[in-house]
């Protein structure tokens, strides 16, 4: 199976079980929001990500749904609350407007924290697995998520506003907000199919320079992407006066700083072979990626 298929395919999947798993009653309304988000579509990266490398260990990538949806019920909720007027106040997210400008800014930050938590419940219920693995797993999801990890990151990014830093904080802050979850995706998927030492490592040299890569093209898009192809508004890094690649690198020395990353994630496979080349699909996509 070639790899567009392949990723069409496990997209499919995801899609299913997500719509599986979503309560359709709760003793409140609050699942309506909550799906609005979570069913709008999207990139289904991360998930993509822990199949992929579950896969390239073993091939046993689809065994592993739960983690996989846990994982993008947790990356929603971070959409949801990035979007709140007290964070990036974004009026549009995949194409559709955001969770608090439909249902309200309070229902919008209890939808994401109900994304939140069942997240921890969903993956915690995945079944034909090593018991030890996946609370091993989930606990580094968690650590990713939060203070040391995405919320961190998302922490940091907000006192950047207006103010220059270095390379080295822009480079810390990026690896926390958006490449944290990647390689909590990678390594969930990795450990889960029985990686070793070895393909463990590979797989989280490959997280951090995917992660790294997909941030810098991320920067390059909100200059030179259209709206409505991403999703979301344009221009809202120059807006918000926010610190990037881009106004650090310039869009050639951007562009150049990504291929390069790109090039050491597929490095860092290379002993894999021909297992890891759904891997190294996604990260040579993301040169061409236009949301």
């Amino acid at each position: 199976m070639d790899n567009a298929k392949y990723f069409e395919q496990a997209r499919l999947l995801i899609e299913e079980h997500l719509d599986r798993l979503l309560p359709d009653k709760t003793i409140s309304d609050i699942e309506d929001a909550m799906r609005y988000s979570l069913m709008s579509g999207g990139k289904r990266l991360r998930p993509l990500l822990v199949l992929a490398a579950a896969d390239a260990v073993n091939g046993s990538g689809a065994k592993y749904l739960d983690v996989a949806c846990g994982l993008e019920m947790i990356h929603t909720y971070s959409l949801i609350h990035d979007d709140l007027p007290a964070m990036d106040d974004d009026d549009y997210r995949r194409g559709r407007p955001t969770n608090h400008t439909v249902f309200g800014e309070a229902k919008a930050i209890l939808a994401g924290d109900g994304l939140l938590t069942k997240a921890f419940e969903v993956m915690l219920s995945q079944k034909d697995v090593d018991m030890g693995a996946l609370v091993e797993t989930v606990r580094e999801i968690a650590v990713c998520a939060g203070a040391e990890g995405m919320v961190g990151g998302q922490v940091i990014d907000m006192h950047a506003e207006n103010n220059v830093i270095n390379i080295e904080r822009l480079k810390e802050m990026h690896m926390a907000k958006t490449g944290a979850l990647f390689k909590a995706a990678l390594r969930a998927g990795g450990r889960l199919a029985g990686a070793d030492a070895k393909e463990l490592q590979a797989l989280t040299d490959y997280a951090e320079n995917f992660g790294l890569a997909f941030q810098i093209t991320d920067d390059i898009l909100d200059v030179v992407g259209d709206s409505s192809e991403m999703g979301k508004s344009a221009g809202s890094d120059e807006r918000r006066g926010k610190c990037t690649y881009v106004s650090i690198y310039s869009l050639d020395g951007a562009r150049a700083l990504a291929q390069q990353h790109v090039e050491e994630a597929v490095e860092s496979l290379s002993f894999l072979g021909n297992k890891a080349k759904r891997l190294i699909y996604l990260a040579e996509k993301l040169i061409s990626r236009n949301n």
